[in-house]
């Protein structure tokens, strides 16, 4: 069993995203476009602007992003965070841990969302840093555009057809991952729902002998400039937020 006993707050995840500058075929300069299957995600902006765009059962939608500004979008909703001039965000994720145990599937084409090998091969990264590892993800973004632009025009155009289509695929590629994202919810984010409820029956008997076990804590980035979907990643080494990999 999964022990996370201190994670932060809702037992979100949390990490620093600095879109990437790198232009794509359609001349918009951004991340890599993804959905997660079962976490919601929020951007937090912290300086610069851009945007997100965001495929969903009511269409396309681009939410403009500013330094002060909030976005977030539920699972299933396919997003593209765009670079408009230094745009930085602080990225809260729902179900610490869970993305990163692999709760993303990018919008590669459908050839290549078919084959469960040839996916990972395009999804992965060769290495955490340097030349080798920013050609890969800028690839791997440049593939995630393929099989995004094709899924937005038809959606423009009324027929939600291959966004829900994409979205079944989606499913079915993450399927056997699902024991172990749950064993990490049950550990992360349903014991901190839990002990709360704990919190609550001890406060209600008039016993807060729970509160002996304050604490304060604190951390600093454990890995800067990693390449994720979205950007350069900032990270940080707490219990359910971070399983050293490849964002």
């Amino acid at each position: 069993m999964v022990s996370l006993p201190r994670p932060l707050p809702g037992a979100v995840g949390l990490s620093h995203l600095s879109a990437y500058e790198w232009e794509a075929a359609d001349g918009v300069c951004g991340g890599s476009p993804h959905l997660h299957l079962v976490c919601t995600e929020a951007y937090v902006v912290t300086g610069g602007r851009g945007a997100v765009q965001t495929l969903g059962p009511g269409g396309f939608r681009e939410i403009p992003l500013e330094a002060g500004s909030v976005a977030w979008f539920t699972p299933g909703t396919v997003h593209r965070m765009v670079q408009r001039g230094d745009l930085r965000i602080t990225v809260l994720m729902q179900n610490s841990g869970l993305p990163e145990a692999g709760d993303a599937v990018f919008t590669f084409p459908p050839e290549v969302l078919a084959d469960p090998d040839r996916y990972a091969e395009a999804a992965g990264l060769p290495a955490k840093a340097g030349p080798e590892a920013e050609a890969a993800a800028r690839r791997r973004r440049d593939l995630a555009i393929e099989g995004y632009r094709p899924l937005r025009a038809a959606l423009e155009a009324g027929d939600p057809g291959p966004y829900r289509e994409f979205q079944r695929t989606a499913a079915e590629l993450v399927r056997h991952r699902v024991p172990t994202w749950r064993e990490l919810w049950r550990a992360g984010a349903l014991a901190t729902a839990e002990r709360t409820g704990l919190q609550l029956d001890a406060l209600e008997a008039g016993d807060p002998a729970y509160l002996a076990d304050a604490e304060a804590f604190d951390t600093v980035p454990s890995r800067l400039g990693g390449f994720g979907m979205c950007g350069r990643r900032d990270e940080y080494e707490v219990p359910g937020a971070t399983l050293h990999q490849d964002g």
